[in-house]
């Protein structure tokens, strides 16, 4: 038998067919009061029971594509007709029944197609035909049904899905874009039936809603089929191995991310057969992690403090407030770039004063970890001083979130800065380029009081820092118990208190309103390092990577708050160490390369312009000794991820440190970088 090879990418460059079948509606479906609905109500399937009855070593299935009603926003709300895998007899899921069997299994799988329209269902083929029906749908005209067979053989996180019209999943952001479900293939000493992880299933959808004459855009961005705040919570105890199997079923990408811990990638697919690992091994921790269309993510973390955690994409537009499924707005949006429908414009005003978990609302999930102990246990601290070190006094900052000058309730362009409590505060028309990094010594306290200058409140994240869940910076969510994160109003403070726990760059940036306020720039660099090296902080450069502050639509992106950054001078022969971090609404990644003049001895190799530079780390973590080692100096960061790299100029020269977002190369910024001879 061939080995499995599920996801779809293998077949996207070869695959377009036209659509034989007219593309799918749905319909605005109110909640009823009493009359049962005409349609089976879709249930959100939380994975955790597996579809079909086992007969031996094959497994016995039966699907079925239909239309049922969707209320990803709990009973009562507004929903969507939309089509949905179900097994048959049972209601239609979303995502669609789980497939979990050990290696070796033969699946028996009979599908159906009760929609209107031709189906192309992928992930189910027959795996003893040829090879080219590895990669080839199952056609399935309406009211058709097949059976196939397929032996399960590698074991992985796979996905399941199908189309109504024709389009690859890249592409597949309507109505049908919640036909997908989860195959999970554990060793063959597993039990499936007693699984230690969790699947989380990441969706988006989209349709056009024709009013009045004119076009309006629903949104929406689920896990395993509901919107924050209805999404499952999760609940572990202080100590537990938690493991989950990330799959992104959608068409957009997702740089996922874990507040207060770094996560271990264990396995991660982008669509390549068998479940193939990221082929330079991936980084062993990280806090984001970018998932592309169809790809799948095994990671493993262990919860080590107490309080409330949230897990969500980083795609401000993934994650930010939104009205329910039945808020319609203008086809197109703000989208900076994510297609129709994908901007903020619809989400509720947070200028009179309060809103539940900083107005959050779709790809997100909460976490709950609960002591180890309760009886006796001391309250949460931060810690004083690293391991073995003296104990050092508190560090203390004062941080001002301020509007700069120019900004306007329509086009608002905020910034943080730093001030000494000694001195007088600046006046409110002093002008503002960027936040600051700030600087920090692992290990060594830091008291940063956060004080709201602004007209509307705010809250600040400290990303990928380990700290206390009561600073994490979720209003209404962070902390545990009562003792929650508050909103900062207008003209009010927040302290925050924690001890960094490792040397590295990170984030800080307003986890409310975020499409409004991280491209008005509430956002900024972290960095923290080992008091051995404070003393070499010549040696280091700082990229932040950011939208530019008050332009809608598409915008330009600015390094350091700058669109056309100031030269860089570098010194030959001496090491750098590059420290990029990036948080923007202009598009979820961007490729960066360093890369000389044609005419330049620092050029590789005659057949590129491209440098050499050395990965040294990831999310604040080192990575591993066999992945620093020289490369071509390029990289993808993606929204909330940061990449530091060393760079050692070889001669005297001109370089250009260029970020270009995919597609957008109107968008692209440019870096001059001058190498001068040695001192």
């Amino acid at each position: 038998m061939s080995r499995i090879a599920l996801l779809p990418f293998l077949a996207l460059t070869a695959l377009a067919p036209a659509a034989t079948g007219a593309a799918a509606t749905s319909a605005l479906v109110a909640a009823p009061a009493s009359a049962q609905p005409a349609r089976p109500r879709v249930v959100p399937n939380d994975n955790r029971t597996p579809a079909g009855a086992g007969r031996g070593d094959t497994l016995v299935l039966a699907l079925v594509a239909r239309v049922g009603d969707w209320h990803p926003d709990g009973e009562g709300s507004a929903g969507a007709s939309i089509p949905a895998f179900a097994e048959e007899g049972g209601a239609p899921r979303i995502p669609g029944p789980l497939v979990r069997v050990r290696a070796g299994t033969v699946v028996a799988a009979t599908v159906r197609n009760a929609l209107a329209d031709t189906l192309r269902a992928y992930g189910l083929v027959d795996r003893t035909a040829t090879a080219a029906a590895d990669t080839a749908p199952l056609v399935l005209a309406p009211g058709a049904r097949r059976t196939v067979r397929l032996r399960l053989d590698a074991p992985g996180t796979y996905l399941y899905w199908a189309s109504t019209t024709g389009r690859p999943i890249t592409f597949r952001t309507g109505v049908d874009a919640q036909l997908t479900g989860a195959i999970v293939v554990d060793p063959a000493h597993a039990d499936p039936a007693r699984p230690r992880d969790r699947i989380l299933v990441l969706g988006t959808w989209s349709d056009t809603v024709h009013r009045a004459g004119t076009h309006r855009a629903r949104v929406l961005a689920t896990v395993n089929g509901r919107a924050w705040p209805h999404t499952e919570r999760l609940a572990y105890t202080e100590g537990d191995t938690v493991r989950w199997r990330v799959l992104n079923g959608s068409a957009d990408l997702h740089p996922v991310h874990l507040h207060g811990f770094h996560f271990r990638v264990t396995a991660r697919a982008d669509g390549l057969p068998g479940g193939t690992p990221d082929p330079t091994g991936g980084p062993p921790l990280a806090v984001t992690e970018s998932m592309g269309p169809a790809s799948s993510l095994s990671l493993e973390w262990v919860p080590t403090r107490a309080g409330n955690w949230l897990f969500h994409c980083h795609v401000p537009e993934h994650f930010a407030s939104r009205g329910p499924l039945g808020t319609v707005r203008p086809a197109g949006g703000d989208a900076g770039g994510h297609g129709a429908g994908h901007g903020g414009a619809d989400h509720p005003s947070l200028r009179s004063g309060q809103a539940p978990h900083g107005g959050m609302g779709g790809m997100v999930v909460g976490i709950t970890v609960r002591p180890r102990a309760t009886i006796g246990r001391a309250p949460a601290t931060v810690a004083a001083h690293a391991p073995g070190a003296p104990p050092a006094a508190e560090r203390r900052l004062r941080l001002l979130v301020r509007a700069t000058v120019g900004s306007t309730d329509a086009v608002p362009t905020y910034a943080y800065a730093v001030h000494d409590p000694a001195a007088p505060e600046p006046p409110p028309d002093t002008g503002l380029v960027a936040s600051p990094v700030l600087e920090v010594v692992r290990g060594e306290p830091v008291r940063i009081t956060v004080v709201n200058r602004l007209a509307e409140p705010t809250a600040v994240h400290w990303h990928g820092i380990e700290l206390d869940a009561y600073y994490d910076g979720v209003p209404g969510f962070s902390g545990l118990g009562r003792r929650t994160t508050p909103l900062i109003a207008p003209r009010d403070s927040f302290v925050a208190r924690f001890a960094p726990r490792r040397a590295g760059t990170f984030m800080y940036h307003s986890h409310v309103d975020e499409v409004r306020h991280h491209r008005a720039g509430l956002e900024g660099a972290l960095v923290v390092r080992d008091r051995a090296a404070l003393a070499d902080t010549a040696s280091e450069r700082v990229f932040f990577l950011k939208s530019a502050r008050g332009v809608a639509g598409p915008a330009p992106m600015e390094i350091n708050g700058a669109v056309d950054p100031d030269t860089v001078v570098l010194r030959a022969g001496r090491t750098y160490r590059f420290r990029f971090a990036g948080l923007t609404v202009t598009s979820p990644n961007a490729t960066v390369t360093l890369t000389a003049r044609p005419d330049s001895a620092l050029a590789n190799r005659p057949d590129t312009l491209l440098v050499r530079w050395r990965p040294v780390a990831k999310d604040g973590h080192d990575l591993p000794a066999a992945a620093r080692t020289p490369r071509p100096a390029s990289l993808v960061l993606s929204i909330g991820e940061t990449h530091d790299v060393e760079f050692t100029p070889a001669a005297p020269g001109e370089l250009r440190l260029e970020v270009r977002p995919p597609s957008l190369g109107r968008l692209t910024v440019r870096v001059p970088v001058r190498v001068e001879g040695p001192r």
